[in-house]
């Protein structure tokens, strides 16, 4: 079970030792992160947003995020969620990414739908 006054204090000093071993243990890094897989990935996919990752990065996280019985929705959710924290933004750049991991190119489907057919959250109706 994660200690988490220990583990703050270890990454508030940056503990060489602890982190590579966490780092050295993927799997048990993990496990003792307390957090299951789809949450795993659900944050993971914050992380990228945050650092305006590179779309490549993307793909393993939405792939393990997937198969952890996560829905593209919940992918695609997340990034609404990130909106307030990591700003209007980085979302802007992480959707398109996003998308490609998840074998949707939001590029090319706006190069086809015209603005007229988007439409405003919760209401159907067109922006």
């Amino acid at each position: 079970m994660l200690d988490y006054k220990t583990t703050l204090r270890k990454l508030a000093l940056r503990d060489d030792r602890y982190i590579e071993a966490l780092l050295a243990r993927e799997g048990m890094s993990a496990e003792e992160s307390g957090l299951d897989c789809r949450a795993r990935a659900l944050v993971q996919i914050g992380a990228l947003v945050a650092v305006d990752a590179a779309p490549p990065s993307y793909m393993s996280v939405a792939e393990n995020a997937l198969a952890a019985g996560a829905t593209r929705e919940e992918l695609v959710g997340s990034l609404i969620v990130l909106i307030p924290v990591v700003g209007v933004p980085r979302v802007v750049a992480a959707a398109p990414n996003l998308g490609l991991a998840l074998g949707y190119d939001v590029a090319d489907a706006l190069e086809h739908v015209g603005h007229d057919h988007l439409t405003e959250p919760g209401t159907g109706t067109a922006a």
